[in-house]
């Protein structure tokens, strides 16, 4: 079985081409199921309604966000009433939608759990006490692991965690792809990040005269996505059934 995990969408850019190339890579890869982080997708940093409804029309299963899952005003009612989308688990409890859930693929069950970091992040409830009592109660074949973190240590701190304990780790948030894909020792595929979906000619999706003049002025200029040529980064998680162990990461960078 082949889960496909998709990185960071940015901006009408990284969704325009998420939609124009999904369905060539689902059949490349043989995919039976698609996990997308969201959370840039909208003009703004976010996910609308609207936003959300191209990218699961479109070809995702389930959206995860991250840091910036409250930054549209329609949020709350989004996550309130779209079972597809998952918010970071570790926000309090009171926090509108769900952190967890499971969906199918065929006969199998898939666990799919959003987690925030918390260095260099916004405060929130430890990631890993939040997941350690979710898996708990969680009933399914293979469960998927999205840790929207900024730090590459907590990242990889996460799927030693893991390890064992769930189906695959990835990360989000920092956009660049990294090159650590592999298996762990007891069978939890793991990525430190799976990069980013969006406008290549940029900074992390945001335009780069932008980003270069906050630099050399450390003056403060509002963040605007770029647009023009894109990529899709993400990875490909080859999974044994039976086992419910991942065999292999493959990150994939379509241009």
């Amino acid at each position: 079985m082949n889960i496909l995990a998709v990185g960071d969408i940015v901006g009408d850019a990284g969704t325009d081409m998420f939609l124009s190339c999904i369905e060539t890579i689902k059949k490349q890869h043989t995919v039976d199921f698609c996990i997308v982080n969201g959370e840039n997708a909208s003009t703004g940093n976010g996910i609308s309604r609207r936003k959300a409804e191209m990218i699961l029309q479109g070809g995702a299963d389930v959206l995860t966000l991250g840091n910036h899952t409250f930054r549209q005003k329609e949020a709350p009612g989004l996550l309130t009433h779209n079972p597809r989308i998952v918010r970071p688990l570790n926000y309090p409890p009171e926090t509108a939608g769900r952190g967890a859930a499971v969906f199918t693929a065929g006969h199998i069950r898939i666990g799919v759990i959003n987690l925030l970091g918390r260095v260099y992040m916004d405060t929130v409830d430890c990631p890993f006490r939040a997941v350690d009592k979710v898996l708990e109660s969680m009933e399914a074949d293979l469960i998927f692991v999205d840790f929207h973190a900024e730090a590459t240590s907590e990242k990889v701190s996460m799927g030693w965690h893991l390890d064992g304990r769930v189906t695959g780790v990835f990360g989000t948030h920092t956009h660049v792809q990294t090159a650590d894909g592999r298996v762990l020792p007891k069978g939890t595929g793991y990525i430190t990040d799976l990069g980013m979906t969006g406008p290549v000619y940029s900074c992390l999706g945001v335009k780069r005269e932008i980003t270069l003049e906050r630099f050399i002025t450390c003056m403060p200029r509002r963040f605007e996505f770029a647009d023009g040529k894109s990529q899709l980064c993400g990875a490909i998680f080859h999974i044994d059934e039976s086992t419910g162990r991942c065999e292999n990461v493959e990150g994939i960078c379509m241009v």
